[in-house]
């Protein structure tokens, strides 16, 4: 899954790379203020997966001295920078050259066509091509972003794309398939606004679509920092609880489980942690053999003319038992943390305390 987060995110750096540059020599020719912020989003977004990818690349680091659980969650806060840094950004301005397109309106320099070869060439076919390819490009990047997300849908067991969107534990995932996504409807305003100016001659069309692609990066940027910032602020992992209320169920030694807890430290790693009480009946009936068995090993240290002595064999029967408990009971531990784990790899740390013996009912 984390290979097609990162297909995902490099597709769409190229895609957007490249179609900055397009955007931005459509701009000059036309002096289309809608081709113009689309130039910034396109910019925009290629900035954003830049970060992505760093962000992408910290949670292949190991844990060490300073991250005991490795470098996971810095990925959120790249996401969180390239949210409300560059996205707020591209907003302001892409706003800001509307506004100046608003107050130029009399001054608007006059639209030529171009001499290409000899050919005259209209800019505003040469915008339209430029719309065209970024359509299919953005459109290929969306294609590749949501395959990737329904994928990780299926395995979540999702059935709802837009609540997944929401609560997806992928935020790199959902922010290019957010962007792609308004990415692809930015086009279509361009369009719009490039050709109902056109049409009608009258420039202040133009202005208005710019307008709104300007407000669409703004619309990522709070979505994109509102995701991120659920994911670093101590979200449970209710799957993971779930998965651990059932594997206790089915463990016939645990009668019962107490202050059930999780925290995602990110989309690779869950912590989880958990108070269980032992059901007398079962765990009792395994610790007779174990207890004999130790209490003759520890009898059989002792000297010939000790092992008679009724303190000697109280002291070896009190050690054998509490080493046939404690072996017990770390068993049951390891056994429901590897089931756990079985079950939702994810889970990368399990913390099982154990409360006691279960109380008989009155």
């Amino acid at each position: 899954m984390a290979q097609a987060t990162r297909t995902a995110v490099i597709t769409a750096l190229v895609a957007n790379t490249v179609l900055t540059v397009l955007k931005f020599l459509a701009a000059l020719v036309s002096h289309s203020a809608s081709m113009m912020n689309e130039a910034i989003h396109s910019l925009m977004d290629s900035l954003n997966q830049a970060l992505l990818l760093l962000g992408l690349r910290e949670v292949d680091r190991p844990a060490d001295e300073e991250y005991a659980f490795g470098h996971g969650q810095k990925k959120y806060l790249w996401n969180l920078w390239s949210a409300i840094g560059l996205f707020s950004i591209g907003c302001g301005l892409g706003i800001a050259h509307a506004w100046h397109s608003w107050s130029q309106i009399a001054h608007r320099p006059e639209v030529v066509p171009l001499d290409f070869f000899g050919t005259s060439i209209e800019p505003v076919w040469i915008a339209g091509v430029v719309l065209v390819i970024a359509f299919l490009l953005d459109g290929y990047s969306l294609m590749v972003a949501v395959r990737a997300l329904k994928h990780e849908m299926r395995l979540a067991g999702e059935i709802r794309f837009l609540r997944y969107m929401t609560t997806a534990e992928r935020p790199t995932l959902v922010a290019i398939v957010l962007e792609d996504s308004i990415a692809t409807f930015g086009v279509l305003l361009a369009g719009a606004g490039i050709t109902l100016t056109h049409v009608s001659g009258n420039p202040v069309w133009d202005i208005t679509f710019s307008v709104m692609i300007a407000l669409l990066l703004g619309v990522a940027a709070f979505y994109l920092g509102a995701v991120n910032m659920r994911l670093l602020s101590d979200v449970r992992d209710k799957q993971a609880e779930a998965v651990f209320s059932e594997v206790v169920a089915g463990h016939h030694e645990v009668e019962r489980y107490h202050d059930l807890r999780s925290i995602i430290l990110d989309d690779e790693h869950t912590i989880l942690v958990a108070e269980i009480e032992l059901r007398e009946e079962a765990v009792i009936a395994t610790l007779h053999p174990r207890i004999a068995e130790y209490e003759q090993q520890y009898l059989g240290m002792m000297s010939a003319s000790r092992r008679d002595d009724p303190k000697i064999r109280e002291y070896c029967w009190t050690r054998a038992a509490a080493q046939a408990t404690l072996e017990r009971t770390e068993t049951i531990i390891e056994e429901l943390a590897a089931e756990v784990k079985a079950q939702l790899p994810r889970i990368h740390h399990v913390t099982i305390e154990i409360e006691g013996i279960a109380t008989p009912p009155a």
